[in-house]
């Protein structure tokens, strides 16, 4: 396509009129606009919310303000107003359009969430008081969560076996068929039922726990009657197992009977009456003079040996008394107890006897010897027990009419030993009151009669904490005999 011809500047053409016309161009520079709007203007409000919601950085507060600016800037004449500003002001145009917009470097993460600054009075700002008040939260949280686990480990402490037992949780309570192994003598006393036998078998080492064959009776609703008499039975046998043997008259030992661990004269003589056929006024008699066996002793309590004894058919009230005080002093030279000692040993051994189990005989034991050693007395509940006639009452805990009863056994009345022994001690008390333990004890309290555990304190400030945990466990257990 041919170019197109351009017309001549200077020709005297209509534009060139109108351009003529036109006045010359100059630089623009931006004003700022600093007069005020009118009130009840959108620009007004804006400016207002603006003021109260994001306060400029940069200007002073008006507590920081010098004096006199105010009044400067009141009688500072008002720049000229241009179409363009006064078209903001009418609220024409909007107020951005008429303002220059400022360079400013690019906004970072933080200048966008951190959209609240300091307040002019100085409250913290907003996103700070977010984050305490998380954190107040997580502290809450954090101390129910701790709150729910200590709790939940007072529970088990505290309710932990029976919770186990109804959860079916836990050990089982009977051993597993088939390993059975070893020997065990059981005696049956004459009228014992099914708690009483599920006891003597936990004792021997039969069952597994106390209770179990009594419960294996009740869950089976058996029936059964129990004959007196000594029976030979393994050790770790089941509750079914058991009493299988019990039933099987091949097991029963023919003219025997078994003196148990801690026994009396009172509940030993019984025995032998039920076992051996010996009328109880014939072993009576036969107990009546201590010197008949070489007993320098106002009484032959402690000297009936405990162990399973056969005799023949043919044999006395006498003979079957002296077979048994001989056992006792085998075992009292076994322990090389000296002439002339027997006595207190066999005192010292039946209170081991009856206060501890067998790991802790010797600390008993030198519990025993400190108190005697520093002029304490002894406070024995065994030995009040016994004196008033309780220690068969099948509680360990003493009545306030034996603890201060004044008769010669009650070891809270008198200072030192007992008038005599309590009860019949085994082979391992014997060997305890003759070698005592080393250690600084002063008292000892069994805090849970189940396992036996016991605590061995020095000072009393101890002690009255240990009896508080015995106390604790006897509130959870109120049936086992505390």
């Amino acid at each position: 396509m041919p170019e197109r011809e351009s017309p001549e500047r200077g020709s005297n053409s209509l534009s060139d009129d109108l351009f003529s016309k036109l006045p010359a161009p100059e630089h623009q520079v931006p004003t700022v606009d600093s007069t005020p709007p009118a009130p009840g203007s959108r620009r007004a409000l804006r400016e207002a919310a603006r003021s109260e919601t994001v306060p400029s950085e940069n200007a002073p507060s008006a507590a920081a303000r010098p004096e006199g600016v105010e009044k400067e800037d009141a009688a500072r004449p008002e720049p000229e107003q241009s179409p363009a500003d006064d078209a903001s002001t009418r609220g024409d145009v909007p107020d951005s359009a008429t303002r220059p917009v400022p360079t400013s470097s690019p906004a970072s993460l933080d200048d966008l969430f951190a959209t609240e600054h300091d307040d002019s009075d100085g409250h913290a700002p907003r996103r700070k008081k977010r984050r305490t008040g998380c954190l107040v939260a997580l502290i809450i949280v954090l101390a129910l969560i701790g709150g729910i686990v200590a709790g939940g480990f007072w529970v088990m402490n505290t309710y932990g076996d029976k919770i186990n037992e109804v959860m079916g949780w836990g050990e089982p309570d009977d051993y597993e068929p088939g390993i059975a192994s070893g020997e065990a003598l059981v005696t049956i006393r004459e009228g014992d039922t099914g708690s009483p036998v599920s006891t003597a078998l936990y004792e021997a080492g039969v069952t597994k726990t106390e209770e179990v064959f009594y419960n294996y009776l009740v869950d089976e609703n058996i029936a059964v009657t129990f004959y007196p008499g000594v029976y030979k039975l393994q050790q770790k046998m089941t509750a079914a197992d058991a009493l299988a043997a019990l039933q099987d008259d091949a097991n029963k030992m023919e003219n025997s009977v078994g003196i148990p661990e801690g026994g009396t004269l009172e509940s030993s003589l019984p025995l032998i009456t039920e076992s051996l056929g010996i009328p109880l006024e014939d072993l009576q008699a036969a107990v009546a003079d201590p010197a008949a066996y070489g007993v320098a002793a106002q009484s032959l309590e402690g000297w009936l040996f405990p162990a399973v004894y056969t005799f023949d058919p043919e044999a006395t009230a006498t003979q079957i008394i002296q077979r048994m005080v001989d056992r006792t002093r085998e075992s009292l030279a076994a322990a090389g107890v000296p002439a002339g000692d027997e006595q207190r040993i066999l005192t010292t051994a039946s209170i081991i006897q009856r206060e501890g189990r067998t790991d802790d005989f010797a600390k008993v034991s030198r519990v025993i010897q400190n108190r005697l050693d520093d002029g304490m007395m002894l406070q024995m509940d065994s030995t009040a027990q016994y004196g008033y006639g309780e220690l068969h009452a099948g509680v360990v805990s003493t009545s306030t009419e034996a603890q201060n009863d004044d008769n010669p056994w009650n070891t809270y009345v008198h200072t030192g030993l007992p008038v005599g022994p309590i009860a019949n001690p085994n082979d391992a008390a014997i060997e305890a009151a003759m070698h005592p333990a080393d250690g600084p004890w002063f008292y000892f309290v069994t805090i849970n009669l189940q396992t036996g555990e016991t605590v061995f304190s020095t000072t009393y400030e101890e002690h009255q904490a240990a009896i508080e945990t015995w106390q604790e466990w006897c509130r959870a257990n109120p049936d086992q005999g505390c």
